[in-house]
C-alpha cells in the first residue's frame, strides 16, 4: 500500500517526502535491558505502556542483533562496522576507545546538515580524540566511563543528584540520572525545533545497568518481586516514562510527523532472565541469542512507519549507520566500507522486499586481544554455529537446546568458512592499539583512569575498586606475580599514549581523582547511600594504604623516584617526553616493596620554555 501526502496543492509519495525533507532521528538506547524485558514482548510483569504503544503504531525488527555487551555495540551502532574491526571488544582494559580512524554516525550526519547531540552513556573513550565531542557531536551531556560511579565518572556520583560533562565542562544536576539526560536531550530538541534545524538526538540510558538504582516510586510499581527485579523493572519503567514524555514533546513541537524516533538495547538483559527471557538461551555477555538479540522499534509518520509492522529477516547493529544515512540523505565517504547494508526497505510497511540470507557473526571478546572463536555465533536467518562446534536450527529450536553439528556438517562447513573470512580480514587490525593524546591543543591537560589500564584481567572499572585500593594486599611483600630471581615484580598495567607534540610535561600520580583531592595514604569514610536493590559504589569505605613512594615509569624504566608524605594529594613528575607512543605506568610501593599502580594520573603540558 502506497501512502499519499497531500500539501499546498501538491501530491508526493512518503517515499518522495522523505527523500526531499529527511527526518529528524531521535536514538534512544538503553543499557542492558533485553528482549524479553517489555511488556510487548511478552514479559507478564513488566510495565511498559509508553514503549509497547510505540511498538503497536511501529515497525519491529524481531531477529536483529547487537554485540553482548556495552562498548562493542555502540562501537558498531556508531561505525556501521565489526566491533572487531573498531578496536572495540571490550568495555575496559583500553580496548573501548573507538579507534579514531573510524568515521562516526555523529560525523556522518554533521556532514548531511544535522545538528547533533548525544546524552547520557559514551563508552567509547573519555579522552582525545576518543570524546562523542571529537565524534561529530555538537552538544554533549554525558556521564563518563561505561555507568555512573565508574573509575572515568566524576568522583562519588551515584546515580541520583550527580555531576556531569557538558561540553567538556563540569556541572551539577538535580534528579535520577535517566530523567537528567532525557531532560536535557528534550531541552536540545526543542531548541533544534524551533530553530528550524534537523537534528539528531543520540539518547543513551546507564539504566537499567547495574548498580540498580531508581527512584522509590517506581520501585513501589513492583511490589512482592525481588529486590532485584523490583529496581531492575523499575529502572527499565521510568526509561518508558521519559520515551513517552519525548514523543509527546515531538508532538507538541509540530515535528513529530518527519521524526524518525527509534528505540533499542545494547545486549541481552542482565537481570530480567530470572522472569522472563522470551524463551531464548543466554544472557548479556553470552554468544547464544539470549545474549545479543535485542528490540528494535522504528517509528516515522512522514514515511508510513506509524503502522504496526514487523520484519523477522536477520539485521544486525552493522546495518544501522548505512540506513540512517541513507535516510539522511548523506553518502558514504571516500574509502569507507560499512559492513552492513542498509535496512530501509524490510523498515517500510509498504515494501516487500526480496530479502536474500546472509550470515553475520557477534562475539563476547572480554580479552585483552581477540581470540578465535572466543564466545562466538555466526548467524544466518535459520541457523547459529556457536563456537566452531555447535549448531542450532533456530527456526525449528529458538531456545538452542539441541545442538546438531553431526547432523548437518556441509552447514557447519559453509558457517566455518564464512568465519574463516571474517576473521583472516580483522585479525590484522587487532594490534592497532588505540593511544591517549598527550600535548594536542585540544586537550593540554589529560586525565587518566584505572578504567583504560592495558593488561591483563579486570582492572578497577569502578570507584568501589579504587576506594577498595584493588590490587593492594595488607602483608604481601610481593607484587601480584613473583619474578623468578626473588625480587618483588612489577605490575603489569599501563596506559597506551601518544605523544603528538614533544617537550616537558608534568605527571600528577593520584590515588585519588583530582575533583576528590584526598590524601594518597588516608582512606576515606563510606559516601551516601541511594533507593534500590544494591549498595552504590561509594558505599565502601576508602581503604587506607600504607604507600611511602611513588615511581613515575614509562616504556618499562624508571624516571624518577619521589616519597609520599601524609599529606600529599599527589605526586608531581617533570620529564621529557619524545613525539612517539609511550606505555605510562606509575606506581606506588610499600615499605616492604609491593607495587600498586596509580589509580588515576594527570598529564599536563607541554610546558613552554
Amino acid at each position: 500500500m502506497k501512502i499519499w501526502v497531500v500539501f499546498a496543492g501538491m501530491v508526493c509519495s512518503s517515499a518522495l517526502w522523505a527523500a526531499d525533507t529527511p527526518p529528524n532521528i531521535v536514538l534512544v538506547i538503553a543499557d542492558d535491558q533485553g528482549y524479553g524485558d517489555l511488556g510487548h514482548t511478552g514479559n507478564p510483569i513488566i510495565k511498559t505502556p509508553q514503549i509497547d504503544a510505540l511498538a503497536a503504531e511501529s515497525t519491529s525488527l524481531t531477529d536483529y542483533h547487537v554485540a553482548p555487551t556495552c562498548s562493542p555495540t555502540r562501537a558498531a551502532l556508531m561505525t556501521g562496522h565489526w566491533t572487531d574491526r573498531t578496536g572495540v571488544w571490550h568495555t575496559i582494559n583500553g580496548r573501548s576507545m573507538l579507534r579514531e580512524n573510524e568515521v562516526t554516525l555523529g560525523q556522518l550526519l554533521t556532514d548531511s546538515g544535522y545538528v547533533t547531540g548525544m546524552f547520557g552513556k559514551w563508552h567509547l573513550g573519555d579522552n582525545y580524540p576518543y570524546r562523542p565531542e571529537d565524534r561529530g557531536f555538537a552538544e554533549v551531556y554525558r556521564h563518563g566511563g561505561g555507568g555512573v560511579g565508574q573509575t572515568p565518572d566524576l568522583w562519588d556520583n551515584a546515580y541520583f543528584d550527580g555531576t556531569y560533562f557538558h561540553n567538556g565542562t563540569i556541572v551539577p544536576a538535580d534528579g535520577f540520572c535517566t530523567d537528567v539526560f532525557f531532560t536535557q536531550a528534550r531541552r536540545f530538541i526543542k531548541d533544534q525545533a524551533e530553530a528550524g534545524k534537523p537534528f539528531f538526538a543520540y539518547i543513551s540510558t546507564n539504566a537499567p545497568h547495574g548498580p540498580l538504582h531508581c527512584p522509590q516510586e517506581y520501585l513501589d510499581r513492583y511490589p512482592g518481586q525481588p529486590a532485584a527485579i523490583s529496581a531492575f523493572y523499575g529502572m527499565i519503567t521510568n526509561i518508558d516514562d521519559n520515551v513517552g514524555a519525548t514523543r509527546a514533546l515531538l508532538e507538541e513541537l509540530g515535528v513529530a510527523e518527519n521524526t524518525l524516533f527509534i528505540f533499542t538495547t545494547d545486549n541481552g538483559t542482565a537481570t530480567g532472565h530470572e522472569v522472563f527471557n522470551a524463551g531464548m538461551r543466554g544472557k548479556k555477555g553470552s554468544e547464544y541469542d539470549g545474549g545479543h538479540r535485542v528490540p528494535f522499534i522504528a517509528h516515522w509518520p512522514a514515511a508510513g512507519w506509524n503502522r504496526q509492522h514487523v520484519s523477522d529477516r536477520l539485521c544486525h547493529a552493522v546495518d544501522i549507520v548505512p540506513t540512517l544515512v541513507e535516510i539522511a540523505g548523506g553518502k558514504n565517504p571516500d574509502g569507507v566500507r560499512w559492513d552492513g547494508v542498509s535496512i530501509r526497505s524490510l523498515l517500510d510497511p509498504a515494501v516487500d522486499p526480496q530479502w536474500p540470507d546472509r550470515m553475520l557473526v557477534t562475539d563476547s571478546q572480554r580479552v585483552r586481544d581477540p581470540i578465535k572463536w572466543k564466545q562466538t555465533a555466526v548467524m544466518s536467518q535459520r541457523w547459529r554455529l556457536v563456537n566452531g562446534t555447535e549448531l542450532f536450527d533456530i527456526v525449528a529450536d529458538p531456545g538452542q537446546r539441541k545442538n546438531i553439528a553431526d547432523d548437518n556438517p556441509q552447514q557447519v562447513e559453509a558457517m566455518t568458512a564464512f568465519y574463516d573470512t571474517w576473521w583472516a580480514e580483522l585479525e590484522p587490525t587487532f594490534a592497532q592499539t588505540t593511544e591517549i593524546y598527550l600535548g594536542h591543543p585540544a586537550a593540554p591537560v589529560v586525565s587518566l583512569t584505572c578504567h583504560d589500564w592495558i593488561g591483563e584481567g579486570l582492572s578497577p572499572w569502578n570507584q568501589q575498586a579504587v576506594r577498595a585500593a584493588q590490587g593492594y594486599r595488607a602483608g604481601r611483600s610481593r607484587g601480584p606475580v613473583a619474578a623468578a630471581n626473588g625480587k618483588p615484580s612489577r605490575p603489569a598495567w599501563h596506559w597506551a599514549v601518544k605523544v603528538v607534540t614533544p617537550g616537558d610535561y608534568t605527571v600528577e600520580v593520584r590515588r585519588w581523582p583530582a575533583e576528590a583531592d584526598h590524601p594518597i595514604v588516608a582512606g576515606l569514610p563510606a559516601g551516601a547511600g541511594v533507593p534500590g536493590a544494591s549498595r552504590a559504589f561509594r558505599e565502601t569505605p576508602g581503604k587506607q594504604v600504607p604507600f611511602v613512594s611513588a615511581t613515575l615509569r614509562i616504556d618499562g624504566k624508571d624516571r624518577g623516584e619521589q616519597p609520599v608524605s601524609a599529606g600529599d594529594t599527589a605526586i608531581r613528575f617533570k620529564t621529557r617526553l619524545a613525539a612517539s607512543t609511550h606505555e605510562l605506568a606509575p606506581v606506588f610501593a610499600t615499605a616492604d616493596g609491593q607495587e600498586v599502580n596509580a589509580f588515576y594520573c594527570v598529564v599536563t603540558g607541554p610546558q613552554t620554555p
